[in-house]
Parts: C-alpha cells; structure tokens; sequence
C-alpha cells in the first residue's frame, strides 16, 4: 500500500493551495465566518475562551475561523509555529516593535526602510521611550556592531528593501545572539525567501500586497514560534488593529495563486528590467535578478525568485520622474504592488513623502526614482508601454 504523501515535504506552490483548510470541510472555497461575536453555553465555557490564547469562537478582537485559517496558511509557508493577523502591515509591525519593546529598551533598525516603518521608529518609539539606532543594512556586521548588549530587545530589517530593493544578508541577520530579529518580507513572499529557515525569529508581511494579489484586501501578518506569538496575541487583542474576516478569506484566495503570480511577474520582471538598463534615458537599475544589481550573489544565495519589483532612476530627475509616471498606460499610476496590475510609483511624492531631503537621501530615493511593480499583464505589451514613457521624456511637453 502507498504511503501517504507527507504534507510538510510537498513544494510551497503545492502547499499555497491547500494551507489554511482545517475548518473548510468539503468546501474548495475558503469558509467565510463574518461573526464579530459567538454564543457561549454556560459561563465557565465563557470564561474558557475569554482566556484562552488564539480562541477563535469568543470576540472577533481575540480571533476568528477564518483569520485563523489565513494565519494557519502562512505559518505553513514561512515553517513557522504560529501565525496572527493583522489589519494592515503596519498593524502588524507596530504590534511587534510595541508588543515586544518597552520604554529604556533599544532597537536596531536599517536605514533602508518603507517610509511607515522608518516614521513608527524614529518619530514614535522616542516618545515611549524606546531608542533607536539605524544602520546601513546592506555592511556586512552593521546590525551586530550597532547591538548593545543587555540593552539591544529588537532588531528590524527589510530585504528587500522599499523601494530601492537593498538587501539584508539573513544568515548573518539570524546568527546576531541576544536579541530578537524580525524581517519585513514584503516583497520577497515566502516562495522567494523564508528569513525563519536563517534563525530570524519573526517573518512580517504586509499581506495587502503580493499576499492577498489582487488589491483588494487590507492585511497584515507576523509568523514565529508559539512562544513569540502567544506574547504578541495578548498585545494585539489590546491593540485591536484584528484583520476582518472578508480581507483573510480574499488574503487565503489570494495565496492559491501565488506560485503562478509569482513566476510570471518574476519573469517579466526580469526583461523589463534589461529593456530599462538598456534605455540611455535611465541612469540607473535595481533589481536583484540583475547582475548589475551590488548584492546579485547575495540573491542568488537566499532568494528563490527574484520578484516583481523593479526600482529605476530617471537621469532626469523630479520633472522627468513626474512626467514618466503620469504618461504610461498599461502601467498605471498608484502605490501598492504585488497586484495583477502593473503600477507605478514616484516615491518621494507618495510612499516616502514624509520624509526629509536628508532621509531620502540616507534611503537612497532621488527626486527621479521610480518603484515598478510588475503585474501580470503580457511581458511585450508592458515592456512597450514603459519604453513609449520613457522615448517620450526627450519630447517637448504638450
């Protein structure tokens, strides 16, 4: 007789398309339970699940079957214990930088940051009392030689990094003694990267983007061990920024299809890229398919794929940033990614436009810098449109 095929051995393409289905039955579709709160036969049964970590079928604040099946389905992709999910990704990053550190505790962050995260650890850990220092996280050490031991509770990093696609080293990231380490995953999804497997002890994601894929779902989601998860739920039920069950069920739907998302905006990705380097236009490419990108090898060593994001420099700067995302057509002009479009972003004005000269400068983002997430439209008709903008720079505006 055949033995059954062991679940946890299967190809995370595989794995994506079944995860998250303990409550479903029969059902292909994930189960929907909209309830914000559940009937409790007696009151010792109330007291059970008003106390219990991760109760599902209590307040919709403390959980919900459908969150935990989304919460199920990731952990099973980054081989984590646990999962929870959250309202947004920054409701999941600020439940672990607030959840995990208190006032006279210290936190280790890369400079290279999505604009939210920066502005949560400079502008309101301060006011908590919480000091930060932030590094170059693509210099080898930088994060360990910033850590002050006793003192040093969490170190942040995101690779790749929003926008500019910078890259962390994880093995070095998960081999830091002392404090925790949690990685923003974003834009790697884990059929790109899995930042647990290198000894980091949180994955975070916002599950908005490629995640949930179709831009219709607000989400965000942190995966490690139970033990790290159990202390967050308590901090997250007080926090109340709880993921809706219509945006897991679309999150869960999205995640069906990411293999085959992934590898065809991996793919695209990869020859828009070329056609851009090649453009006289463009001074400069960044992604990490590239060998011109600084830490090709690096992504070549812990990157599956590659992704679908693509951050170019214009040589002519703000008004030439301006005019390029206003003049494509397949690509359209908007600041999520991870979706079947094909958008375009201009990061100093939009993502990152909290941020000072300075700071941009420090993040690398020029006044020409375009962010280019790629959708899943024909590779051709998409690499024709972004050559039609950018031909369209040396002519006289109307």
């Amino acid at each position: 007789m055949a033995e059954t095929p062991d679940p946890s051995r299967q190809h995370l393409e595989t794995r994506a398309i079944r995860a998250g289905r303990s409550d479903d039955d029969p059902a292909l579709a994930p189960t929907l339970v909209p309830s914000t709160t559940f009937v409790t036969p007696t009151v010792e049964e109330g007291r059970r699940r008003a106390t219990r970590i991760g109760e599902t079928r209590f307040y919709s604040r403390y959980g919900n079957p459908t969150v935990k099946a989304f919460e199920d389905a990731v952990a099973d992709l980054e081989g984590a214990e646990s999962a929870r999910a959250f309202s947004s990704g920054m409701g999941a990053v600020s439940a672990v930088v607030l959840g995990l550190c208190s006032a006279g505790d210290h936190i280790v962050a890369q400079r290279q940051l999505y604009a939210g995260t920066q502005l949560l650890l400079q502008a309101a850990c301060p006011r908590f009392g919480i000091d930060v220092t932030f590094v170059d996280g693509t210099q080898p050490g930088a994060f360990a030689e910033a850590v002050r031991p006793g003192k040093t509770v969490l170190v942040v990093a995101e690779t790749p990094a929003n926008p500019q696609l910078d890259l962390v080293d994880l093995a070095e990231l998960g081999a830091i003694a002392g404090p925790m380490t949690v990685v923003d995953s974003t834009f790697a999804t884990p059929l790109a990267q899995r930042p647990l497997e290198h000894g980091v002890d949180l994955v975070v994601h916002s599950a908005t983007k490629a995640l949930g894929g179709h831009n219709d779902a607000s989400l965000g989601v942190v995966a490690g061990s139970d033990e790290l998860l159990q202390w967050l739920w308590g901090f997250a039920v007080l926090q109340g920024a709880n993921a809706s069950p219509f945006d897991a069920m679309n999150g869960l739907r999205g995640l069906r299809t990411l293999g085959v998302r992934i590898e065809r905006q991996s793919a695209t990705a990869l020859r828009v890229a070329e056609a851009l380097e090649a453009h006289p236009a463009v001074a400069q490419v960044r992604y990490p398919g590239l060998p011109s990108h600084p830490q090709h090898e690096l992504a070549r060593r812990q990157m599956d794929v590659f992704g679908g994001l693509i951050a170019f420099d214009l040589a002519g700067g703000l008004a030439a940033g301006c005019r390029f995302v206003e003049s494509t057509v397949v690509a359209q002009l908007a600041t999520s990614l991870g979706g079947p479009e094909t958008l375009v972003t201009h990061p100093a004005s939009t993502t990152h436009v909290s941020l000072t000269p300075d700071e941009l400068e420090a993040a690398g983002i020029r006044p020409g810098t375009i962010r280019l997430s790629v959708g899943l439209e024909h590779a051709d008709d998409v690499i024709a449109d972004i050559l039609a903008a950018l031909d369209g720079l040396d002519a006289p505006s109307a």
